[in-house]
């Protein structure tokens, strides 16, 4: 949710000690942000916090935070998906450039593009959104670079993460592996039938919303989820009694659903 200056919180599941247990957990934990800023100026790629769950990754996912929050955000959900031991994940949370945004007053923080309102006929910032996306599909080849084909890559996101994840994943033009949407809805929809991926007009797309949800309303996940599945795409659509939030079942569902990404 927001706090009192406008920040949005992902309630992310986990102390200091859940930290803890997903570094113990992971193989190699690695921050790239050093000073802010620096690692997109060097080398054209948002800076991330990166955990491997084995020494050789053989499959990526790419995990987007919310407004206001950076790649550490999600970072300690790793040891809560349940994911097999025998598959080695690189999980890739990038931090977005800081931006001023509209809906908090102008103050600058990070975000994937600038938001205006909070309403369903808001106007959308379209070089924002596209300049996420641009960066989503260089975190992309690079994982391509590092041994890790298309294929065998998932886009994640939460809230106005997952916003982007849907939106770049659905336009990416080879096979992903999956999207996952958590707390999130599409952008310019009207857009997706003629900017739409053939490639992935049949990859898997988990989706995910809590019914208390006070910041992003339940119902614009709920019909972007309707749109998607009347569109013909294959949205696995989830609901659970949280607020603007993830939950120890959410996990469970999305590692599982990972899994089968990844089978």
């Amino acid at each position: 949710m927001f706090d009192k200056n406008g920040f949005e919180k992902s309630r992310r599941m986990g102390t200091d000690a859940g930290v803890q247990t997903a570094r113990l957990y992971a193989m190699r934990t690695n921050d790239s942000a050093g000073t802010a800023g620096q690692g997109t100026k060097a080398t054209g790629l948002p800076e991330t916090v990166e955990v491997q769950t084995s020494a050789n990754p053989q499959f990526s996912v790419i995990w987007l935070h919310g407004l206001g929050a950076d790649g550490h955000d999600f970072e300690p959900v790793v040891p809560m998906l349940g994911l097999p031991p025998g598959k080695g994940v690189r999980f890739v949370f990038p931090h977005a450039p800081v931006r001023p945004v509209t809906l908090n007053g102008g103050m600058p923080m990070r975000a994937w593009y600038d938001i205006a309102s909070l309403t369903a006929s808001r106007d959308q910032d379209e070089a924002g959104i596209a300049a996420s996306s641009a960066l989503v599909h260089a975190l992309v080849e690079r994982e391509v670079e590092r041994g890790v084909p298309v294929e065998r890559q998932v886009i994640a996101g939460f809230s106005q993460g997952a916003a982007v994840a849907l939106h770049t994943g659905l336009r990416y033009p080879q096979r992903l592996a999956g999207i996952i949407a958590l707390s999130g809805y599409l952008l310019l929809t009207d857009r997706l039938a003629g900017e739409g991926s053939a490639a992935n007009r049949d990859v898997p797309i988990f989706m995910a919303h809590g019914v208390q949800d006070p910041v992003v309303a339940y119902s614009y996940g709920q019909q972007s989820a309707q749109f998607l599945q009347q569109s013909g795409y294959p949205v696995d659509w989830r609901s659970y009694p949280i607020p603007h939030s993830v939950s120890p079942a959410e996990l469970t569902d999305v590692g599982a659903f990972l899994a089968g990404c990844f089978s």
